[in-house]
């Protein structure tokens, strides 16, 4: 089988050849992010909103899953998850995450690191009262990251909660929110021929200014 797929590698192998990075990126991340997100979704990027964030768990060991970033604000990146959730708890262990998205149809990724925090109840609240009603429901279902006896169980707690709620409204749960991760550090990467790829970093200063440089593919 390692034959196999180590054969298929071999020959997986094309260049980059989408475009180029000029030397004007303005001096805010989150500006020049919103720019790159609004090109990746009209080149129909597939999930454009997906990131991938790595945590630090109690064990040592660092932990990567696919989130989706829900709002862009000025001070970050919002996400929502389970509170009790293994990322959760890695959060709780150590606020310093990084997140990466990689936008593979038009040979660009963010590299991302910051820390994170929870964000308002309120926002929180909108958010959840915004999915649908089985999202809603399947929140209250899911003890996320803990493990299931089975597929059966899981699916007659969602039973349970949709008789409880059952004409009326799904409320948030308490075990249930967002979080907000600030950036201190931006790496914007677009791939370029012959893997001399640009790669355009800002990092936050002592006086909350932006360090632009360049570094090497």
């Amino acid at each position: 089988m390692s034959k196999e797929i180590n054969d298929i590698l071999k020959n997986d192998h094309r260049d980059f050849d989408h475009g180029k990075l000029e030397d004007n990126f303005g001096n805010n991340p989150i500006t020049l992010f919103n720019q790159w997100f609004q090109y990746a979704f009209e080149n129909n990027v597939q999930e454009s909103n997906a990131m991938i964030i790595a945590t630090l768990g109690q064990d040592g060991f660092t932990s990567s899953r696919v989130v989706y970033m829900k709002e862009l604000l000025e001070e970050g990146f919002v996400f929502y998850t389970n509170y009790e959730s293994k990322k959760a708890q890695d959060i709780a262990f150590s606020d310093k995450i990084s997140a990466l998205f990689f936008w593979t149809e038009i040979e660009r990724q963010v590299r991302i690191k910051g820390v994170v925090e929870k964000v308002p109840e309120e926002l929180s609240d909108l958010y959840f009262d915004s999915r649908p009603r089985s999202s809603q429901l399947g929140a209250w279902a899911s003890s996320q990251s803990a493990k299931l006896k089975d597929r059966e169980t899981l699916e007659d707690k969602l039973k349970e909660f949709d008789k409880q709620f059952e004409g009326k409204p799904v409320p948030r749960p308490k075990f249930w929110g967002g979080y907000v991760l600030k950036p201190i550090y931006f790496e914007f990467w677009q791939g370029r021929p012959s893997r001399l790829h640009d790669r355009i970093c800002f990092e936050k200063k002592e006086d909350h200014s932006w360090e632009i440089f360049r570094i090497n593919p």
